[in-house]
């Protein structure tokens, strides 16, 4: 039954995914260690500046290529992952753990950016990330989180602020596509 629910909640997420459309085209900074870069656009004034230390969790980084995933390498859940992302079992395993965690880093970010939030996304494929879409009025940023949740604790999860107001691609539930 865990077998069957698990599966089905990987599944509803590859679902939102593919809705929500995946982004490779961002490079995901070397999560060797829990660290801040700030950039800025110099053509348009941020007002708002994320507070990393308000999020950083304080758990270490732990090695991936020695960590305990809580889903077995070759289960079919990490094997229909690295089919339909096209990634080895490796990656599959590792963003699975991640994805299913990823609520962790996300509610931190958003107690500080409030009315300035306007999507979020988790990127696929070999280098997975969660971009944060805010108003323009917030500094862009980068932040490798390391999650503190027993489930995926010390794992990397890079952070991305995209100032850009971009809303998803998905449509709300009774919506229509034009």
């Amino acid at each position: 039954m865990a077998t069957r629910l698990i599966t089905m909640m990987i599944m509803a997420a590859a679902s939102m995914w593919a809705l929500t459309g995946c982004d490779d085209s961002v490079k995901t900074p070397d999560p060797a260690a829990e660290t801040a870069a700030t950039t800025s656009d110099s053509s348009t004034p941020a007002a708002d500046q994320i507070d990393w230390s308000l999020v950083a969790s304080g758990t270490k980084p732990a090695d991936p290529t020695n960590y305990k995933y809580p889903f077995a390498i070759d289960s079919q859940n990490v094997r229909d992952y690295a089919e339909y992302f096209d990634v080895d079992l490796a990656t599959a395993q590792h963003n699975l753990t991640i994805s299913m965690a990823s609520n962790e880093a996300l509610s931190k970010a958003l107690d500080q950016l409030s009315e300035t939030y306007v999507s979020h996304e988790l990127t696929d494929g070999n280098e997975m990330k969660l971009v944060i879409h805010t108003t323009p009025d917030v500094a862009a940023s980068t932040y490798d989180y390391v999650l503190s949740d027993d489930f995926a604790k010390g794992l990397v999860l890079p952070i991305l602020i995209k100032p850009d107001g971009k809303k998803g691609d998905a449509k709300a539930h009774g919506e229509m596509v034009e």
